[in-house]
């Protein structure tokens, strides 16, 4: 057995991060948000978090062939592209702050962010800029370096596009068209910092088809007369998934 397996198969808390990645592949599938807000916080309390964004991003891979075939013709493709490269071009200084920022001090931030996005969320709350080039642009931008950072690439876009008049269908897919690109973007980075090992690599790999299972089954229960359901139960899962994430529980 290869020796990046065997560390990815003996990492501590695998069960979690399994179960993790295929309840998020879920809420994905079906909400087009909320994968990394769910995994990252389980994940990063058990393993270390570039190893958990880079297997993240790995098995992000999939949501190609799962979900983006089909929110590719329903999405607005300029306004999900001009986030995504503003996201990929900041998201650097934000793998950056990874590299030197302390495993338990990233635990709290990513708890924070989630714990705040998750607030906004249910209380309605909502950027109020109009959708132009330059608010996508720095959207995107304030994305990719929290994403870069944190794993957490959704938030902020997730808040911007909800604050639209966009209809249920082309909100989803506009995130998962930015939520995986920008998620596939920070392989590169993580190698170029240093950062992506042979164990998080083989992770990602284990993680793939749960992950791909988990989108199907999302992509097949959505319907778009039942948002409201799959949104709270998407806030469920996203506050006990931030709630695992606090350092007190160690």
């Amino acid at each position: 057995m290869p020796e990046g397996l065997s560390a990815a198969l003996a990492l501590p808390g695998l069960w979690a991060v399994l179960g993790a990645v295929t309840v998020a592949g879920v809420v994905y599938g079906f909400a087009g948000f909320g994968a990394a807000l769910i995994f990252t916080p389980i994940a990063v309390a058990f393993i270390a978090p570039e190893t958990a964004i880079a297997a993240f991003a790995l098995s992000a891979l999939v949501s190609v062939f799962t979900v983006v075939p089909s929110a590719w013709g329903e999405a607005d493709r300029r306004a999900a592209g001009t986030m995504i490269a503003a996201a990929i071009l900041a998201a650097p200084l934000g793998v950056l702050g990874l590299s030197v920022l302390d495993r338990e001090v990233i635990r709290t931030i990513v708890a924070i962010i989630v714990a705040i996005t998750l607030a906004a969320l249910i209380a309605g709350w909502r950027f109020s800029a109009p959708p132009t080039l330059a608010s996508r642009a720095g959207i995107g931008a304030g994305a990719g370096v929290m994403g870069g950072m944190t794993g957490l690439n959704g938030p902020i876009v997730i808040l911007f596009q909800l604050a639209g008049s966009d209809g249920a269908r082309r909100a989803r897919a506009n995130l998962i068209l930015f939520l995986t690109a920008t998620s596939i973007s920070f392989l590169p980075l993580l190698w170029m910092q240093g950062l992506l090992t042979v164990e998080a690599l083989w992770l990602g790999l284990i993680l793939m088809p749960l992950y791909a299972v988990g989108t199907r089954v999302g992509k097949a229960l959505f319907t778009p007369g039942r948002e409201p359901i799959y949104r709270g139960v998407a806030y469920v899962i996203i506050g006990l998934a931030a709630l695992a994430a606090l350092p007190v529980w160690d």
